[in-house]
């Protein structure tokens, strides 16, 4: 089986909000869709954390390197992209489309094999994981309402982030983390997100350790992102310092970027995003790697219906992996496919045992989000 083309459809029309101090609006384009098909008819998918301009840009690059490969190797053809890649930087726009591209590779094998791709990562540890429900930061009394209505749908862990937190004062911070947890309950997971990647974040590390702090106060279970993404030795000191766990991750790409992060113990929980990363391959090496680190490994997951797939299929293969990142709100998560997602009685969410992702879009809404019927 060859791969013969592969196609991007970039969507649009309900971008939600970021948390961003530049905020993205419903008709920018952040996320991309990936379509890998074959000389045998079969179509692989995947999904791309960057603007389809650049994933178009960079497929272009990449095509003579991939027309013509075998479809059923993901991490061979994957790893020869990355290498013939050196030469235009590393980790930017075409890491990204990368990662699409190998996404949807593995979603061929499964189908061809007949597996999930759980399975053929190394075996399902588990046929449901919960996922936690992220959503922005607001003021209290609106956030409060935000995460009832949220509970009220069946979740059982959260993540709050952005907005106002630490961009304001640490009454602002304390008033937000205590409505939250008055609104989910003493009983559910609540985590925190400072959003420290944004532009200019302005606060360091004092800021972080007083505030991990205050978040013991509230049972959080961690504290993502608390530092600016370079900050490597301030962030090796809050772990050790935190009473609570250090998150992060999300920003990095490639496994390489990843080694001395892990090697200096700088996270507790390490947050790899597979559509930025370099797909289902190479989060999987930087899991292994994590393993080997005694740190936890929880995907970061705000994109997409197939990131989200890609999400729950790595989720069953390795064994501490217990929650998955669910973007609440978001039509190109909870619309474009088939079916939909629904959580069971105890808020859990059902691993696809179908083979390959799991899932299958819904042509239409594909469409209607991103104004192009060329992806399939």
């Amino acid at each position: 089986m060859k791969i013969r083309e592969i196609r991007c459809a970039g969507l649009r029309g309900a971008t939600p909000e970021g948390g961003w101090s530049n905020e993205l609006r419903p008709e920018d384009c952040v996320h991309t869709l990936i379509a890998v098909h074959t000389d045998e008819g079969a179509v692989g998918l995947g999904s791309v954390f960057t603007n389809d301009a650049l994933v178009r840009a960079s497929l272009a690059i990449l095509e003579p390197l991939f027309r013509g490969e075998n479809a059923l190797e993901p991490e061979r053809v994957t790893e020869k992209l990355n290498q013939h890649m050196f030469w235009l930087g590393r980790g930017g726009a075409i890491t990204h489309t990368i990662s699409g591209i190998d996404i949807a590779l593995w979603d061929l094998l499964g189908k061809a094999t007949g597996q999930p791709v759980g399975r053929l990562l190394g075996g399902r540890y588990r046929e449901r994981v919960q996922p936690y429900a992220s959503i922005l930061m607001d003021e209290p009394q609106k956030l409060h309402d935000h995460l009832q209505a949220v509970k009220a749908k069946g979740f059982r862990a959260f993540k709050i982030g952005w907005g106002p937190f630490g961009r304001h004062n640490a009454a602002t911070d304390v008033a937000i983390v205590k409505a939250a947890r008055e609104a989910v309950g003493a009983e559910s997971r609540l985590m925190v997100d400072a959003g420290a990647s944004d532009a200019f974040w302005a606060q360091g590390y004092k800021w972080a350790l007083k505030t991990s702090k205050m978040l013991a106060d509230y049972d959080v279970a961690w504290f993502e992102e608390a530092l600016c993404p370079d900050a490597l030795e301030d962030y090796v000191e809050l772990r050790k310092q935190s009473p609570v766990p250090i998150a992060g991750g999300e920003v990095l790409t490639r496994r390489q970027s990843f080694q001395p992060w892990l090697e200096a113990r700088a996270f507790d929980i390490v947050q790899p995003d597979v559509t930025k990363v370099g797909g289902i391959s190479e989060e999987r090496r930087i899991a292994w790697m994590a393993q080997e680190h005694g740190v936890r490994f929880i995907p970061h997951g705000w994109n997409t219906a197939v990131g989200l797939a890609a999400d729950l299929q790595l989720a069953s293969a390795f064994a501490a992996t217990d929650l998955v990142e669910y973007l609440t709100g978001s039509p190109f998560i909870d619309d474009i496919t088939v079916g939909g997602w629904q959580l069971d009685s105890d808020g859990m969410l059902a691993i696809p045992s179908a083979p390959g992702l799991g899932l299958e879009l819904d042509r239409d809404m594909v469409q209607h989000y991103s104004n192009s019927s060329d992806l399939f």
